[in-house]
């Protein structure tokens, strides 16, 4: 099965959802208004207490201070680039950026999986990233179309049950 990270390019292609365009910009926003004062008045409360080479809760601190810094530039960054997809596309029959897509595969198993961007991908809720090689190969497919999944055992093919831009089918 597919992992949904970018492949081996690393190019991140620039699209999102409204709603994982929302949770970046949540995150940057609860980041800088809440987690970042917080840590930087610990930072200040355990430089005054003295000698910083031995002080634990300020070293610990500065390198909390340096995580969230480099969280928030990049999400600055990535919140730049994104491209906000928020329409349906006009042949909803197929498969595009959004699609939720019900699948049936080996032993009548069935999946769904949701096609987003690569800051939203989430296994467990069966979203791919839109820059995954199972992704890549479901755009532009319709219903009753098979397609090879790749997996431990070499791959196995997949048929198209059901394309869904609204919600999982």
């Amino acid at each position: 099965m597919d992992d949904g990270h970018a492949g081996m390019s690393g190019q991140r292609s620039p699209y999102i959802t409204p709603a994982g365009a929302a949770a970046l910009q949540a995150e940057l926003k609860r980041l800088w208004k809440v987690e970042r004062p917080d840590v930087t008045r610990k930072v200040a409360e355990a430089a005054a207490q003295g000698d910083r080479s031995e002080n634990a809760e300020y070293i610990y601190g500065k390198k909390q201070l340096r995580e969230i810094d480099r969280r928030l530039r990049y999400l600055s960054q990535r919140l730049d680039e994104v491209v906000v997809v928020d329409r349906r596309p006009p042949e909803q029959d197929r498969v595009f950026f959004g699609a939720w897509i019900r699948l049936a595969g080996p032993e009548d198993r069935q999946v769904v999986w949701r096609i987003v961007g690569p800051d939203e991908i989430d296994p467990k809720l069966g979203w791919i990233s839109i820059d995954a090689p199972t992704a890549r190969t479901l755009i532009g497919r319709r219903i009753g179309d098979v397609i090879e999944v790749p997996g431990a055992d070499g791959g196995s093919d997949w048929e198209i049950l059901a394309i869904d831009y609204a919600q999982a089918p």
